[in-house]
């Protein structure tokens, strides 16, 4: 029996109850355990952080300070809030693609796993690059970066979870474009000869994306950010 708009009103309802009732649930369990949650978030500012180890950079030292009466319990409650999303989402991409898939075909629906699935992953790989390669580069240039000796460094707590939160949006949308290309590829706006004609250009985009991105000025930070966007770019070709 074909279901009424209030029927498909009613049941977006208790799909988003029930998408902020498990977000809420992970989230205080995340705030439950702030020592480990800030462990992590914290990493990439210390020298003992892998990539700074395995790139041999110099000895550098961040201090993080708080300069506001609930800056530190609202950054708690922020963090808290972002790693419980990050963990609910299988289930709240789930809750919403059960919602629209009634609506779809069947190969709108095999296509439709095809690119929640694919997006998914992509925002994962594009938000871990950004954790071990483009934050601690940016942290360790942005937080010793000083115009005049006389100039002290006091970094607040909330500018560096707002750079870290912004950096990784940034890059699990940057890491998209394979599927984005796919998807207009499968709707006929590009093809793979277009993407290849206009490689050189594209080139040139990606490096001004990389130098917006990480402002450090080095070379090798520059090639280290602009490599992976670059064979995105790459695979966006293979895959239209």
């Amino acid at each position: 029996m074909p279901q009424t708009f209030w029927d498909h009103l009613e049941e977006l309802r208790s799909t988003l109850i029930g998408i902020v009732a498990v977000s809420l649930i992970t989230s205080v369990v995340a705030f439950s355990f702030k020592e480990i949650l800030f462990d992590i978030i914290l990493a990439p500012s210390r020298n003992d952080f892998i990539t700074h180890r395995l790139l041999n950079a110099e000895d550098f030292s961040i201090n993080l300070m708080n300069v506001g009466l609930t800056e530190q319990f609202m950054v708690h409650v922020k963090a808290a809030m972002c790693a419980g999303i990050l963990v609910a989402s299988p289930y709240i991409i789930y809750m919403l693609f059960r919602f629209v898939s009634p609506a779809l075909y069947d190969n709108e629906r095999r296509y439709g796993i095809g690119i929640a699935g694919g997006g998914y992953l992509m925002f994962l790989v594009g938000a871990t690059t950004n954790y071990f390669l483009v934050f601690p580069l940016t942290v360790r240039f942005l937080g010793t970066y000083q115009v005049s000796e006389v100039v002290t460094n006091m970094l607040t707590l909330d500018s560096y979870m707002d750079t870290l939160m912004m950096l990784t949006l940034t890059m699990g949308l940057v890491f998209e474009l394979p599927v984005v290309c796919w998807l207009l590829g499968k709707m006929g706006l590009i093809n793979a000869q277009m993407l290849s004609h206009y490689r050189r250009h594209a080139f040139v985009i990606i490096l001004i994306i990389a130098a917006i991105i990480t402002p450090t000025g080095d070379p090798f930070t520059l090639f280290a950010v602009s490599l992976p966007i670059w064979l995105l770019y790459e695979l966006s070709i293979r895959l239209i």
